[in-house]
């Protein structure tokens, strides 16, 4: 049986305020004196899950997660305002500069892939390794393929993305699908205005994996999650996610020397399995993995073995490693 490591309890845990009167949740867990490795979270808004350490040995790991501007416990929750990419690039390193790492492995999914990514090509000295899981490229035909009538998503599970969409009128613009979301959501009636954050919520987690054990992913989760998710998900792709078109791959030249590792699901259906191939097409020094019997979540057994292999593998790329302070 393939077998994950246990889940590891933080060592440390705490708040970073940060600019704009915001404040992050963050933990770390495993070897204080082990290989830094930062995990990302997806969503936007998704937070932090309760066993994401058991894809890290916390023998060898110093594992540090945090939860983004707006969800989870970091503090104001669910707010948009000063809420962008640039922000949270810039969290990323407040909180590398706070802990006093230098260099650090990114692991990153799905949104956390993308913010991975960014943050190595802007700070490319900052970044040992990068590990990938369901790369999203922020790219219009990204967006499109994950919320639009017409993109592979809702051509694949369209009675999901009838209840997706059952609230607002026949759209097939990205930009106006979002904007009728965010009416919805600003609304005053709150029967209304939970039916919606559900909806987005549902769409999501519907499709994100190929079974569902524990049937409708609506039961087990409470309002408070679904609405960081859905409104920030919301808040970031009605904005483009505050990046420019194809920024990441007419930028990987920048990372060309950092080792990166992407798995991707065959049957990813929020993520197009595209994206991480064009990546890797452009970064040789990467290597992707493609499940061929998974979507797009971390719960699925497959994904999280591969990623676990891909932590395994990252360690033998980093030999006799010292831990790293900051130099100012």
């Amino acid at each position: 049986m393939r077998q994950l490591y246990t889940i590891s309890k933080p060592f440390n845990d705490g708040f970073l305020p940060v600019s704009d009167g915001h404040a992050l949740y963050f933990e770390e867990s495993g070897n204080p004196e082990g290989i830094p490795v930062l995990f990302i979270h997806g969503g936007p808004g998704a937070g932090l899950s309760d066993d994401y350490t058991r894809m890290f040995d916390t023998t060898i790991y110093r594992v540090i997660g945090f939860e983004q501007r707006g969800c989870g416990r970091s503090t104001p929750f669910a707010s948009l305002n000063n809420n962008t990419t640039a922000h949270l690039l810039a969290d990323i390193d407040q909180l590398r500069t706070h802990l006093e790492i230098s260099q650090w492995v990114v692991f990153g999914g799905s949104w956390g892939a993308t913010l991975a990514l960014l943050t190595a090509i802007k700070q490319p000295k900052t970044v040992l390794g990068l590990i990938l899981r369901g790369v999203f490229l922020g790219r219009q035909e990204d967006i499109e393929w994950y919320i639009c009538p017409n993109g592979g998503a809702a051509q694949l599970y369209p009675e999901h993305y009838e209840a997706f969409v059952q609230d607002i009128p026949s759209l097939t613009d990205a930009a106006d699908i979002c904007a009728a979301f965010v009416t919805l959501f600003n609304q005053k009636n709150k029967f209304k205005k939970a039916n919606a954050l559900r909806s987005w919520y549902g769409w999501e987690e519907r499709i994100s994996r190929i079974q569902h054990p524990y049937g409708d992913p609506l039961y087990n989760y409470d309002l408070h999650q679904i609405a960081s998710l859905a409104m920030l998900e919301c808040h970031y792709l009605q904005h483009h996610c505050f990046i420019d078109e194809n920024y990441i791959l007419e930028n990987i030249h920048r990372i060309a020397h950092i080792p990166g590792y992407i798995v991707h699901g065959r049957y990813d259906m929020i993520c197009k399995i595209e994206a991480s191939y064009s990546l890797q097409q452009l970064w040789p020094n990467s290597q992707l993995t493609i499940v061929p019997d998974a979507g797009h979540s971390t719960s699925e057994p497959s994904i999280a073995f591969s990623l676990k292999m891909a932590t395994d593998t990252m360690t033998k790329l980093i030999h006799h490693h010292t831990p790293l302070t900051c130099a100012d």
